[in-house]
Parts: structure tokens; sequence; C-alpha cells
């Protein structure tokens, strides 16, 4: 499957070795943009999982020294084809967006805050437990089946599983 996904649509993908090698060439394009704007930049979210499947969207967050520098972004990812969605849809989080069909998110959060610890340690513990992965990816399966056009609805749904060990 290619990567990008339309508005609210919800389909996995099989996990894909390219995801990686995306993810550094994205990593790559925005450093000279956004480099001296951050403190660290991640891949993070299903693609950066590997071995499970994972809506094909390569998530990247970014790490700010203060939560309000997320407006400076606008303009330099704005010319590398990101639109601003703002901080509404997940507060303290400024997200972008990048494609009509989304290939990449860019969560700009502020460095080593709730929001950044949380993704990285879940990111971090499904790396490190296969067992732990393949239970996401269970979860998912069924949640992509009942929640096709959802995305909203599908994400909310996960929280249960999540919480514990983003939080933990």
């Amino acid at each position: 499957m290619p990567l990008g996904l339309a508005h609210g649509k919800v389909v996995l993908a099989d996990s894909d070795p390219e995801w990686a090698a995306l993810y550094q060439a994205e990593a790559a394009r925005l450093l000279p943009a956004i480099g001296p704007l951050i403190v660290d930049i991640q891949h993070y979210g299903g693609t950066s999982i590997p071995g499970i499947k994972a809506k094909p969207i390569i998530d990247i967050v970014v790490g700010l020294q203060r939560f309000d520098d997320g407006l400076l972004l606008v303009e330099p990812l704005a010319a590398l084809g990101y639109d601003y969605v703002g901080v509404d849809i997940v507060p303290n989080d400024h997200l972008f967006g990048k494609g009509v069909v989304r290939t990449h998110l860019l969560h700009a959060v502020e460095h080593d805050g709730h929001h950044w610890q949380r993704s990285l340690r879940f990111r971090d513990r499904l790396r490190a437990d296969p067992a732990l992965a393949a239970d996401y990816e269970r979860l998912k399966v069924e949640l992509a089946a009942r929640y096709p056009n959802s995305r909203a609805e599908y994400t909310a749904a996960k929280a249960a599983f999540i919480d514990p060990i983003a939080d933990g």
C-alpha cells in the first residue's frame, strides 16, 4: 500500500521496512527548515514499530523549547507542504499534516513535556516487547474494521490500551 490516507479514513497497511527510511528522508527535509526552532525530532506512531500493521502515515514528533514556539513552525512547514491543523484536536500539540491525502503528520510539543514523554515511552515499550506490540496490532485491526470511516473514534478506542503503557 502506498503512503497516505484520505482524511478521517482508517486503513491499516502491513509493516513496511521502508517506513523508517521514509521518516529519515522527511527528517532530512525538515531539519534545514525547522532545526533551529526545535530541540529534537523523532519518528513515532505505528509506522515506527517494526513488524506491526499501521496506518500508512509517517508520524513525526518535534520537541520545542516552549510550546508557544509551535507557531514559529507554521511558515517554514508550509513551504514544505504542511498545513497547520492547530491545537484543537490534541491540546498542547501543534498538529501539521502533509498532503490532502495525508502522508505525514507532524506533532510539535514541548520537549520532555507530558506529550513528548508519553509518545516516546509508548513507542519504546512496544519496540522492546514483541508480544505487547502484537497485542496492540490485534487491537488496531479490530478497531480499524469497526471504525473505517472515523479516525477520531478509532484513536479514542485505543486509549484504554495506550494510556497505561504510555503513562506508566
